[in-house]
């Protein structure tokens, strides 16, 4: 989970960890390099603007490496609009997620369970 939202990061935590997950968060881009590379995530969650590497760098970087091609990441966003899922999807991610997000629309999205895109 990576957000510049302490509060965000927090709350996804929680109810991830509530469903069974395991949670490590980053606080933007480049602190989340240092957790991927001794982490092995099934999924990322990855907030869209954050300071530093935003999420659409940030994913772009992870799809160049060939161990983290088949990892699902999702995008995190305030901001709903056409565009930003369209860059989400340019970027590599496999689905957008809106803030605010319930538990189960989490869960639905990282088990494949709703349209993540439009």
């Amino acid at each position: 989970m990576v957000d510049d939202s302490r509060t965000i990061r927090k709350t996804a935590k929680l109810l991830l960890e509530r469903s069974g997950f395991e949670v490590v968060t980053a606080v933007d881009g480049m602190d989340a390099f240092v957790n991927l590379w001794s982490w092995r995530p099934d999924c990322i969650l990855l907030d869209v603007l954050m300071p530093r590497l935003d999420g659409y760098q940030t994913c772009r970087i992870i799809r160049r490496n060939p161990g983290y091609r088949d990892t699902n990441v999702f995008m995190l966003s305030g901001q709903d609009g056409l565009l930003n899922r369209v860059l989400a999807r340019i970027s590599g991610a496999n689905g957008y997620i809106e803030k605010p997000f319930t538990r189960e629309g989490l869960l639905r999205t990282i088990h494949g369970e709703a349209g993540t895109f439009f």
